[in-house]
């Protein structure tokens, strides 16, 4: 049998077909553009890995406070508490992927804890949480108790390499920030000190005031008080520049160790398979709340650094950290506690 052929359409069904195709992409469109506009159709939660009054709560209350009165929905901080933020982010990355979970993710989690719990972290930062941005980081301050003879950070690497061992050095834990800080320290400068584990940070700065450890490293707003009292000494400052509220402080690499950066922080994280178009709405939506002023005014006055860019550049950061302390971690050979 001669094969079938199938008949030309007229010139007018030709235009109705044309027609239809038209209207449809229209409708395509139109949803598309409700489903964005839409956005949010419920309350959102923002989950905090941290207890009510801890520094990711109090960040993350201020900024949903304005995405409410800018979304017209509620925004909801939940704190999850437990295993040092990561049942937060685990909870964050089996949520729905539609817009209405978010998680304030902070550094330990996030880029620490890869190297340091392994297989036992419950989640894959980068696999399971889709980056919106950054928002916030700080630094530590290296700080001595004043009477030691230490004016500078050279002073105290001389000392530390004609007397190996000897000097003491607080942490309020295996992998926080405070003892990864003392850890770059003796790698980059060749230098071994003696780690005194501490259960918190206010014993550890106990202990300090009090002579019984020689120096610890901790964010400004913990220690910046006793500085200005002349009760503790700071040689250097970790970030990558000076920062406005103690800009008489060296960083560390201007000091003596060029390269040496550390900050902790903070970023808004979504489940990964949310749409693309969310996760630009909600990041451009961020970026004004982080813009007004009285936001701004109420981070400074907590030390912090606004440090908010886009979802390509903040997942460029997170690999890079993760890189980076996926180093630093396994040269010390460090475990978690």
């Amino acid at each position: 049998m001669p094969p079938k052929t199938v008949p030309t359409p007229s010139p007018w069904r030709r235009r109705k077909l044309l027609a239809l195709a038209g209207s449809s992409g229209l409708l395509a469109l139109s949803f598309a553009s409700m489903a964005q506009t839409a956005y949010p159709s419920k309350p959102v939660r923002v989950l905090i890995p941290g207890g009510a009054g801890s520094g990711p709560d109090t960040l993350t209350r201020l900024l949903t406070s304005k995405l409410a009165d800018l979304w017209g929905q509620p925004v909801v901080a939940e704190n999850v508490v437990g295993a040092g933020g990561n049942i937060g982010h685990e909870r964050a990355a089996k949520s729905p992927p539609d817009g209405h979970t978010l998680l304030m993710g902070m550094i330990g989690p996030m880029a620490i804890n890869p190297a340091l719990m392994e297989r036992r972290l419950g989640f894959d930062p980068i696999k399971d949480l889709q980056p919106i941005s950054m928002v916030v980081r700080y630094p530590n301050l290296l700080v001595v108790h004043p009477g030691l003879p230490f004016k500078s950070l050279t002073d105290l690497i001389n000392h530390a390499k004609a007397n190996p061992g000897k000097l003491r050095y607080g942490t309020p834990g295996s992998g926080t920030t405070p003892h990864l800080s003392a850890v770059m320290l003796s790698q980059m400068a060749g230098i071994q000190m003696l780690e005194v584990p501490y259960k918190s940070s206010a014993q550890m700065t106990t202990d300090l005031l009090a002579g019984h450890i020689d120096l610890m490293f901790l964010n400004p707003g913990a220690v910046l008080q006793h500085v200005k009292a002349g009760t503790l000494r700071a040689l250097a400052i970790t970030s990558e520049k000076r920062q406005s509220y103690a800009a008489d402080i060296p960083t560390m690499a201007e000091s003596r160790l060029p390269g040496y950066e550390l900050s902790s922080w903070f970023g808004l994280f979504a489940p990964a398979g949310t749409p693309a178009a969310l996760i630009s709405r909600v990041n451009a939506d961020l970026i004004k709340v982080m813009n007004m002023p009285d936001v701004q005014q109420q981070l400074a006055s907590r030390g912090d650094e606004v440090f908010y860019n886009s979802p390509e550049q903040a997942s460029a950061f997170l690999r890079a950290e993760i890189a980076k302390w996926d180093r630093v971690i396994k040269t010390a050979r460090i475990k978690a506690d």
